[in-house]
């Protein structure tokens, strides 16, 4: 479904937001190259510096699309990983199957929001907002080990575990599926497995 832009709205203030729907738009649709902020300012029918003031450049509007990626995703994942009462198996699952649903509607724009993480002198806000994404996964992890359900360690780098195999999972697969196994079953199975390996050793 595509995002909508409030009709007129950068006449009310909201020229920001509206040029950064406008450019996920772009970007699910046409990939970076897409992205133009000359071209947006024709479809918002403002002058073509009126989003400068807010995007100086191309550049500063793909960081802050891949900061509005991250933090819609952390959004996502923190209501997964709530339910404290519920066992650490089905929030994992929850989690996980959350991680592949935001995957599956936003491709190109998670595969910008990894990229610009990972680029040379990528903002401070930018990994900073990365980290943010994350950190319901992270307090997931060590609640999990407090109540004996995982094995003990540094909360962030086992948490990265099960993100980092989602993650590969959603780079293999090609629209939704790899070698006709679709991305949600390939997520299960990597999941039960993963589990298996965070489960304390007796």
């Amino acid at each position: 479904m595509a995002l909508k832009i409030p009709k007129r709205a950068y006449h009310h203030g909201n020229l920001r937001e509206a040029v950064l729907l406008r450019a996920v738009q772009a970007l699910e649709s046409g990939g970076i190259g897409s992205v133009s902020l000359r071209e947006i300012s024709r479809e918002l029918q403002v002058s073509h510096t009126a989003p400068r003031r807010h995007f100086p450049s191309k550049q500063a509007l793909l960081n802050s699309l891949a900061i509005h990626g991250y933090a819609q995703l952390g959004g996502v994942l923190a209501r997964a990983t709530g339910g404290h009462e519920a066992e650490f198996e089905a929030r994992l699952k929850k989690v996980t199957r959350a991680l592949v649903r935001f995957a599956l509607k936003h491709p190109a724009l998670l595969g910008h929001m990894f990229a610009a993480k990972h680029q040379p002198g990528a903002p401070p806000e930018l990994l900073e907002a990365s980290e943010r994404a994350l950190a319901s996964g992270i307090e997931m992890i060590a609640e999990a080990q407090g109540t004996g359900e995982v094995v003990a360690g540094d909360p962030e780098m086992l948490a990265l575990v099960p993100f980092a195999a989602v993650q590969g999972l959603i780079y293999v697969s090609n629209q939704g599926s790899f070698k006709g196994v679709s991305l949600e079953r390939l997520v299960e199975d990597a999941t039960h497995h993963i589990l298996v390996g965070l489960r304390p050793r007796v």
